[in-house]
Formats: structure tokens, sequence, C-alpha cells
């Protein structure tokens, strides 16, 4: 599994990451999800051993990444594209890795066609696209079969096949009883992925939960449109729901459909439309990433 407890990374006055602690399961997905400049990156860093914390730990199977015997074998990383050098065909460049890691060179053949590289095996990887790139990545991050899986924009340039290949990849780590941190930008893809969710914000964690149970606890928003929409504003507010205006229409939260209908009816004011907004994971995001 992967721990950090009270992670902390500091330059000078700017607290980067500022007191992280998380777990991430053995058999689960865990997404890893924050704004640009949350200490998103930063912490998976420390946990790589690229940089050093100014206080806390953190722990891949209980050990630090320096005190790993062999890390290929027990986490493998994609944190950055581009890892091959552009004059070596993606062959030679598992070929090279996995002398680094300690793997059979038998096991490169077997990764290229998992990774579906295999026609382009024999390229130079300075001519793959982003996405041929990426697929290289994650094969040399497999290359010990290690039984944590650290991904940093792991989809970047992949088409809509690609995604759904990674997807498949990663939940079958799991369902084998990996353990997979994956941060990514593609909100509405990763929710279909991931178990848990650990969001942070200005280097601190504001939630760390399975991800269902954000679902049920996320605020239902109505989404209203009636006659008289400064009147339904007014009696929905005085009831107790929260009003903003989304467009031609108001979204309302804190009020159940039923209890919508039932005062637009008593306000005299017929409605257009009355739709329950489902809570998804960019908006669950977004209102705990900003706040």
């Amino acid at each position: 599994m992967i721990q950090t407890f009270e992670l902390a990374k500091h330059y000078g006055h700017v607290r980067a990451v500022d007191g992280i602690s998380f777990t991430a399961h053995p058999g689960r997905v865990t997404g890893f999800l924050g704004l640009n400049g949350s200490g998103k990156t930063t912490t998976l860093r420390m946990l790589l051993g690229l940089s050093r914390p100014t206080s806390g730990r953190a722990l891949i199977n209980n050990k630090r990444f320096q005190d790993l015997r062999y890390p290929p074998r027990e986490i493998g990383a994609v944190l950055e594209q581009g890892i091959a050098h552009p004059g070596q065909t993606g062959r030679a460049h598992l070929v090279a890795q996995a002398i680094l890691a300690g793997a059979g060179r038998g096991r490169v053949d077997a990764l290229l066609d998992q990774v579906g590289l295999t026609d382009a095996a024999d390229r130079r990887s300075g001519g793959y696209s982003l996405g041929m790139r990426q697929r290289l990545a994650v094969a040399t991050a497999l290359l010990g079969d290690p039984p944590v899986l650290v991904l940093d924009e792991p989809a970047n340039g992949l088409d809509p096949e690609g995604i759904a290949w990674l997807r498949l990849l990663l939940r079958d780590h799991a369902r084998r009883g990996g353990t997979v941190l994956i941060s990514s930008h593609l909100l509405a893809e990763l929710a279909h992925l991931i178990d848990d969710v650990v969001i942070v914000a200005k280097g601190q964690i504001r939630c760390a939960a399975p991800l269902a149970s954000l679902y049920g606890a996320a605020a239902q928003r109505l989404r209203v449109r009636g006659r008289d929409q400064r009147r339904l504003w007014q009696v929905f507010e005085s009831v107790g729901g929260r009003v903003t205006r989304n467009g031609d229409a108001l979204e309302v939260v804190g009020l159940t459909p039923e209890d919508a209908g039932e005062v637009a009816f008593g306000a005299r004011v017929p409605l257009y439309e009355l739709t329950v907004d489902t809570p998804n994971l960019e908006q669950i995001f977004l209102d705990l990433a900003t706040v």
C-alpha cells in the first residue's frame, strides 16, 4: 500500500505541501486530485524519492522509497512524458530499462504487445505520437511487475480507445490485488475508474474517502424554471433553499423536488422545468478544491 503521514514540503515561506496524510489501499484505484499548484505533483515526487520532505513520511509497503531493495519490482511510476531517448527504438528503451530493473528481457515483447506498441517497437521513439510515448511510459512502469503503480496524468495524449485500454489495464491490476494511485484532470473518465478519492488544495487534504460516499453526501441540486423566476427565488429562500442562477434557470440546493414543487404550487407560479442535477466527480471536486 501507499501511506503518507503529515507529509510536508516547504520552499522558504511557501508551504507547497502542508501535512498531507492519506492511504491508497491494495485492490483499489485511488484518484489523487487537485488544481494546478495544489501540491499534487510535489507529493508524488516525495513518495518516489525525487524530492526530500521537509517533514513527515511517505511509505510504500511500509518503507521509504530509498529503503526499497529492488524499487522497480515494488513500484512502477509514470510521472512525465519523454522518458525514452528519442534516438532509441521503443524496444531498445525497454530492453535497457529491463536490465536496470533486473527484469528478464523476455518480458519486453509481452509488454510491447500489452500496451499496443508491437508494430512500432522498432521505430525510434522520437517519432512517436504523444499517446504512443504514454504507452511506452506505462510499459516501462510495468517492467518489474510491481504491485504498486503511481501515475501522473497517464491518459494525456491518449485517444478514446487508448483511454479505454488504460482503464481496463488499471482495473485489472487492482483486481489482482495491486495498488493504483492515479492523478488526472480527465475527471469524467476518472469517475469510471477510481474507488477512492483524495482531494488536495493549497497543500492540504480537503477530502479522503471512498468515491461512492461522496456521491451520497454531495448536495442535490435542482434546476428550476418557471413563469416568475424572481418570485420562485424568494419563496425557495424563505423555506431554507440556497438559490443561484444558472443560465435561464435557478439552481436550488437544500430542497427536494417534492418540496420545490409544493412551494411553487403554493406560490401559484407555474413551473416549466424541475429536474435533479445529479452530482458528478467534477462538481464534487470543484466544490471541495476551491473552498
